[in-house]
């Protein structure tokens, strides 16, 4: 822990005003520390590069609904409940996504809203959530090289150490075609994150996880989902 902390000062140290004049949280700090295998220099040049991208990404301080409507009304993304370790679980339907239809300047907008929205679901204690992707039914007209590759490079590079695990399920063969030409794509810290679930072992796997109560309905379970256009509608005002 005391390596940890001489580590964390250096870095504010490093960073200056900087971190006093964006509100930069410690937990937000060692994030980027760990991201970057505690390297001071690669972290601080990550940091900076991603409080920059926010300020172009997104002015305002959040993506207003109305700009990525599109997306939002495909219903892609739900929320759901939380795994036995507390973390918040986000659950994606890529069958949902159509590359013929996608607006990639709207999808990133997408992507930073829905990252926003599971991050803000972090409780205490916590600093990851879950995603469980099922790709049933997922085709040739899913697939999506360019947005996948978009949306990770957001989440790795601006969003890090956000990600707990991505649970893989449902997953049709023609997908690690596609999957192939992604993963260079994904930084080794991210990389260990995703893990394939084969059909006979998915409901073993999602209850070592996840409670049953707090597993989805669409998977056997019995929680309801909500999608994330109804998400922001259900929070208490």
């Amino acid at each position: 822990m005391m390596q940890n902390r001489s580590v964390l000062e250096v870095f504010k140290t490093f960073l200056g005003h900087v971190v006093i004049k964006q509100e930069v949280d410690n937990l937000t700090l060692r994030r980027f520390l760990r991201a970057r295998d505690h390297s001071v220099e690669k972290a601080s040049a990550m940091l900076l590069k991603a409080l920059r991208w926010r300020k172009e990404a997104v002015p305002g301080g959040s993506v207003p609904e109305e700009k990525i409507r599109r997306d939002l009304d495909d219903d892609k993304v739900c929320m759901g409940g939380v795994d036995r370790t507390g973390r918040p679980i986000l659950v994606a339907f890529p069958a949902k996504h159509f590359s013929a239809k996608r607006d990639m300047v709207q999808f990133k907008s997408y992507v930073v809203y829905l990252l926003d929205s599971i991050c803000a679901r972090i409780p205490r204690g916590q600093e990851k959530y879950v995603c469980i992707v099922d790709l049933k039914g997922w085709g040739y007209s899913n697939c999506d090289i360019r947005a996948y590759i978009a949306a990770i490079e957001i989440m790795q590079s601006y969003y890090p150490e956000r990600l707990g695990k991505a649970l893989m399920i449902h997953v049709p063969y023609m997908f690690m075609k596609a999957w192939k030409m992604v993963y260079p794509f994904i930084d080794n810290v991210t990389r260990d994150k995703f893990v394939f679930v084969d059909d006979k072992s998915l409901q073993e796997v999602l209850h070592q996880e996840i409670e049953e109560s707090q597993i989805p309905d669409t998977l056997g379970g019995k929680l309801t989902l909500v999608s994330l256009k109804n998400y922001a509608r259900s929070l208490p005002a």
